[in-house]
């Protein structure tokens, strides 16, 4: 069900759709008319694409919110692009779920039937059906792979043929649709009046139809599709076909829903034509004036220095695969999280690293507050009140953030502020301060840290072997005990015992090669990302700080 229009289209028509361009005037019912629905207000404001503002975000129930994801069309990888999309409602949909306490039923439809699927299965002389569930189970490791939760169910179009047909009927019953001598079955899109453009207001003008086409309007979509030689059909009244592209997703939903949708999500290149006919077929099927409360888009993943978006008729795109042997599920999820959900956003390497140590700092934060609680590193006096001030004034930001259309850029910003107050506290030195020490401040900090990145989907231990392949835990095994020989190194070099004066500055002198050789080694290891930080009374700490 993910399908892309023309860059040039794209950008010019959906810029105002996701509320990142100018305004412009529309003819269309854009936004007028929208019903606010009734039931729980979850306290969070969306940018709701039918109205282009933030609307409260009101669902039938807190105990069963209906959310409706377009899925992939499964006849080949998939790419960051559609990663992209995916990890960022898995996120918005795990805050709704654990910050707003919202138990969400989500059902994603698979298309396993599709030109796109029939064109490679013949190039590949393989049945669509058997194409179709190799890349199916395909796009579920890749979600996997990258932490999206998976939906309450997936449904796939063709174990829903008979439905999809008696969604038709049940539209030609109605006065909406029109079967024609060839076998096809298109949607009457002047029967719906001015109720069509929910979501784009002004649609654009159709492509030019071929000379043969029955359609009684240019502007008419399919709902049946009659077979051509050699292609999979199922029967049905109109004659052997299959369903067309919209039909599929408004059944699905149906389905389980019937005919109220509270959420309805999917990259901004669906709005239109694909989410603007799913409001068509529903509304006249379920004879009501507004099926889907809240519809929400996400923005194009874009090649940095290219306008065009991550796409694979573009030829521009990098598969899930290829991207996870360089870098982790975590960064790529932290790397979405620096923009707005609704914004494009740039793929670059360089993107990608910035993400990558953001996360270490993290990491290395939460590590250093932890060996400071339990005693092993030893800091200058911490001013308290100061961090219990931050952590309360983080806690509120973040949470009025994530209530403002999920604002993640603001939210990173704010739990970096918060680490980086942590640091400046955090200054070592040489000997034990007198006076109280604060652990329980810590403490409370780094549950703070690590319950959010844990919310998002994001785990924070051992972040430094990225990797998690046993070569990691061979080098940093190798690295420990280095580590470990040149404290005793250091430590007998710094040792004098009950000598004389005398005798003790003499030792000093001979044994100042081995400190030198020390402190070398450990501005030597900090060139391959290994930094050491000196714990109270224990042997020296390893950190990567980069691979």
């Amino acid at each position: 069900m993910l399908r892309t229009l023309g860059t040039s289209l794209g950008a010019a028509l959906f810029a105002s759709t996701l509320g990142l361009g100018p305004r412009r005037a529309m003819s269309g019912p854009c936004g007028q008319g929208w019903l606010q629905p009734a039931g729980h207000d979850t306290g969070v404001k969306v940018y709701n694409s039918l109205t282009r503002r933030k609307d409260p975000l009101i669902v039938g129930s807190a105990d069963a919110v209906s959310w409706y994801s377009c899925g992939p069309t499964v006849y080949d990888h998939a790419h960051l692009g559609h990663a992209c999309s995916y990890v960022r409602f898995d996120i918005i949909r795990r805050i709704l779920t654990r910050v707003f306490g919202c138990n969400i039923i989500m059902v994603m439809g698979i298309t396993d039937v599709d030109d796109k699927i029939i064109k490679r299965a013949n190039e590949m002389n393989v049945s669509p059906a058997s194409l179709a569930n190799v890349y199916e189970e395909d796009f579920k490791q890749d979600m996997a792979a990258l932490k999206v939760l998976p939906p309450t169910v997936y449904l796939r179009v063709t174990e829903n043929i008979p439905q999809i047909i008696s969604f038709i009927e049940g539209i030609i019953a109605n006065g909406h649709a029109y079967s024609t001598g060839k076998g096809n079955v298109y949607f009457d899109v002047q029967s719906r009046g001015d109720k069509y453009g929910k979501l784009v207001g002004v649609a654009p003008g159709p492509i030019a139809e071929p000379g043969d086409s029955d359609k009684r309007h240019a502007s008419d979509f399919a709902l049946w599709k009659t077979a051509k030689p050699q292609e999979v059909f199922w029967t049905s009244p109109w004659g052997n076909g299959r369903p067309g592209w919209h039909i599929e997703c408004s059944t699905i939903s149906s389905l389980v829903f019937g005919s109220q949708l509270d959420i309805h999500s999917g990259g901004i290149d669906l709005a239109f034509p694909h989410h603007e006919n799913e409001i068509a077929q529903c509304e006249v099927f379920h004879q009501c004036k507004q099926w889907g409360n809240y519809f929400l888009h996400s923005g194009h993943l874009h090649v940095k220095g290219n306008e065009e978006k991550m796409s694979k008729s573009l030829k521009n795109y990098i598969t899930v695969k290829d991207f996870l042997k360089a870098f982790p599920p975590d960064v790529f999820r932290l790397f979405c999280m620096r923009s707005s959900y609704r914004s494009a956003i740039d793929y670059s390497g360089s993107s990608m690293l910035e993400a990558k140590h953001l996360l270490l700092a993290a990491a290395a934060f939460v590590e250093d507050a932890r060996a400071y609680i339990k005693g092993q590193l030893v800091c200058g006096p911490i001013r308290e009140d100061v961090l219990w001030e931050r952590l309360s004034h983080t806690k509120a930001t973040v949470k009025a953030a994530l209530a403002d259309d999920f604002d993640m850029p603001r939210v990173v910003d704010a739990i970096m502020d918060l680490i980086h107050h942590g640091n400046r506290q955090l200054k070592v030195v040489a000997k034990e301060p007198g006076g109280p020490r604060s652990p329980a401040v810590f403490g409370s900090i780094i549950s703070y840290i690590e319950q959010f990145f844990e919310t998002v989907g994001i785990s924070l231990v051992e972040q430094q072997c990225v990797s998690g392949d046993s070569s990691s835990g061979t080098l940093h095994s190798v690295v420990e005990e280095l580590v470990r020989f040149r404290l005793k190194v250091r430590q007998f070099a710094l040792a004098t015992g009950e000598a004389t004066r005398e005798a003790r500055q003499q030792q000093r002198l001979e044994r100042q090669p081995l400190l030198e050789a020390c402190d070398t080694l450990r501005q030597d290891l900090v060139a391959h990302g290994i930094s050491i930080k000196t714990l109270q009374g224990r042997c020296h700490h390893p950190r990567f700080t980069d691979e």
